[in-house]
């Protein structure tokens, strides 16, 4: 049985990645090369956790506005750690969906992505979603556009099952690393009850010690999705679950 002290979701704004390099005098690439070590460990700690989802910010839809060459080395990034990483996960019961808008990425990249998701798609130790060229406004506005497609009414609950994220319950954690305090259009629809966790470690520094604060902080946290503490001490309940209609395409 699962510690319901544990989040159950947790999803990350992963920051600091060009601010540790700069810091060190390296190219900005190395702190995203860093960056994948830490993602690494993070993926790990999770499990080890009892974590059941991780949602990571790898690449949002505004990162296209930076340098040419910096996009250019992360969409390299992508393929090297795909080629590496991909086998470890797999190793590990972990199943990858990748989360965002793929037309602007090139064939290669797309195909990279599918493939990814086809060799875990049977694991269930873990679910990994990374967003990548994902904004949380395109999410609602894509859902919104499937609802219309189709004839439905736009509906809450119509609108929550055409996201992105659809295939796991809403994070109950959301952490940002590098000290800016906000969500940068990061799951603007699905962090509606999250608990929002902000450090000043840059993303790299981001290690089992670090998650593992951020986990006593959600510990702290009175999740009342809109009842009362009185109502909450009644039902005998510190963490209220909230329900889900869960489902793994």
């Amino acid at each position: 049985m699962s510690d319901p002290s544990v989040p159950h979701h947790v999803a990350i704004v992963m920051d600091g990645n060009g601010r540790w390099a700069t810091s060190r005098y390296l190219p900005r690439i190395a702190g995203h090369k860093q960056g994948v070590e830490a993602l690494r460990t993070c993926v790990q700690s999770c499990i080890d956790r009892g974590v059941a989802v991780l949602t990571v910010f790898a690449f949002s839809s505004e990162n296209w506005n930076r340098p040419t060459e910096e996009v250019s080395g992360l969409m390299d990034l992508l393929g090297m750690a795909l080629t590496r990483e991909v086998p470890r996960l797999q190793a590990n019961g972990v199943r990858m969906h990748f989360v965002g808008n793929r037309l602007q990425l090139s064939s290669k990249v797309q195909a990279g992505l599918v493939q990814a998701e086809l060799d875990t798609s049977k694991n269930q130790r873990m679910i990994f979603n990374i967003c990548f060229n994902y904004g949380g406004r395109w999410d609602i506005a894509q859902a919104a556009q499937k609802l219309v497609d189709s004839g439905q009414a736009i509906t809450e609950m119509a609108l929550d099952r055409a996201m992105a994220l659809a295939h796991v319950p809403d994070p109950d954690l959301l952490i940002r690393t590098g000290g800016e305090l906000r969500i940068s259009n990061f799951l603007l629809w699905q962090s509606a009850y999250s608990e929002f966790y902000f450090t000043n470690k840059l993303w790299p520094d981001f290690d089992a010690a670090a998650l593992d604060e951020a986990i006593v902080f959600f510990k702290t946290r009175e999740r009342r999705f809109g009842q009362t503490s009185a109502q909450l001490k009644t039902q005998g309940k510190s963490h209220p679950v909230k329900v889900h209609a869960v489902k793994v395409a």
